[in-house]
C-alpha cells in the first residue's frame, strides 16, 4: 500500500505536466471547433512552453521569478499530498499558498495590469476558499477522516453522501480553472481586456513555470473530481475517469457560452450557491 502511494506521487510529478498540457491542448481544440475554427494542434501548449524556455528572460525583476518558482513548488507539493492519499485539508492549504505566491509575484511587477489582475485573483481566492476548506470538513463528517486514501477503502463513494457539495465543487472549479464567466484575473483565450491580467509582465522561463504550474493544478482538480466517485470497487475508477471527462467538457461549454461577470457577481454567486448547497447537504447527512 505504501509503495502504491509513492508510485502515485511519482506519477503525478512526472506525468502531471504532460497530462495537463494535453488537456489544455484539447481544450483549445474544442473551443476552436465551437467557434468555427480549426484550432492549434493538441500538443501546441508543449510547443509554446518549449519556446518560452528558449527565450531570453525579460521579467521585471528577479523577485517575480522566485515567487513563481515557489508557486510551482507548492502546487506540486499539494498534488503529492493528495495523490499519496494524505490529508485533504493540508493539500487545500498548500494549494492556496501556491496561489498566494502567484498573487505576490504579480504585485511585484508594479504594472497597472498585473496589479489589477492580482487584486482580482485575491478576490477569487476569497470567493472559493471558504468552500475549499469546508469540503474536507464535510468529508470528515462522512468518513471520520481527512485522509484522501479513506475514499478508496469504503464501499460507498463520496458522491452518494455529498452530491450537493460535488455540484458546488464543479461551480468552484470554474473559478479555479479561470474560465468564463469567472476569468477575472487572467484568461487562456483572447477575450480579456486586461491584456493578460496578472501574467502581463511574465515572460520567458517565468511564464513557462506559471504554465506548468497550471498544468499540475488541472491534474489535481481532476483528482478532486475523481475522489467523489472512487471506492473499494475496481470499476469505480472507470466511473471516476468518465466523471472527470464529463465535468471538464461541461467547463469548456460554460467557458464558451457565458460572458464574464463582474467581481461583485462572482462573490455573491460563489458564496450564496456553495454555502447554500453545503448547508443543505450537511442537513441531509444529519438524517442519514
Amino acid at each position: 500500500m505504501v509503495m502504491i502511494k509513492y508510485i502515485a506521487a511519482l506519477a503525478f510529478i512526472v506525468l502531471g505536466p504532460f497530462i495537463g498540457a494535453i488537456v489544455q491542448g484539447i481544450d483549445r481544440k474544442i473551443t476552436a471547433r465551437m467557434q468555427g475554427r480549426v484550432g492549434p494542434p493538441i500538443l501546441q501548449p508543449i510547443y509554446d512552453v518549449k519556446k518560452l524556455f528558449a527565450k531570453e528572460d525579460a521579467t521585471v525583476n528577479g523577485v517575480m521569478d522566485f515567487y513563481i518558482i515557489l508557486a510551482l513548488f507548492f502546487a506540486v507539493f499539494a498534488g503529492v499530498i493528495f495523490f499519496m492519499g494524505g490529508n485533504l485539508l493540508l493539500a487545500i492549504f498548500v494549494l492556496t499558498l501556491s496561489t498566494l505566491f502567484v498573487i505576490v509575484a504579480a504585485y511585484s511587477a508594479r504594472s497597472p495590469y498585473s496589479d489589477l489582475g492580482a487584486e482580482r485573483e485575491a478576490l477569487q481566492v476569497m470567493c472559493y476558499e471558504p468552500f475549499m476548506v469546508l469540503m474536507p470538513v464535510a468529508m470528515f463528517l462522512v468518513y471520520g477522516s481527512f485522509e484522501v486514501a479513506t475514499t478508496v477503502d469504503i464501499a460507498m463513494p463520496l458522491i452518494v453522501y455529498m452530491p450537493l457539495i460535488f455540484i458546488s465543487l464543479i461551480f468552484i472549479l470554474t473559478i479555479k480553472l479561470r474560465k468564463s464567466p469567472f476569468d477575472l484575473s487572467t484568461s487562456h483565450h483572447a477575450h480579456q481586456e486586461l491584456v493578460k491580467g496578472m501574467t502581463t509582465e511574465m515572460s520567458g522561463k517565468t511564464f513557462a513555470a506559471f504554465e506548468i504550474m497550471e498544468w499540475y493544478e488541472t491534474v489535481l482538480f481532476f483528482g478532486l473530481i475523481g475522489m467523489f466517485f472512487v471506492s473499494s470497487a475496481w470499476w469505480s475508477w472507470l466511473v471516476a475517469i468518465g466523471a472527470i471527462i464529463v465535468c471538464y467538457l461541461l467547463e469548456i461549454i460554460i467557458d464558451n457560452n457565458f460572458a464574464r461577470v463582474k467581481w461583485q457577481t462572482t462573490l455573491k454567486w460563489s458564496w450564496a450557491i456553495t454555502l447554500l448547497l453545503f448547508v443543505a447537504n450537511i442537513a441531509i447527512l444529519s438524517f442519514i
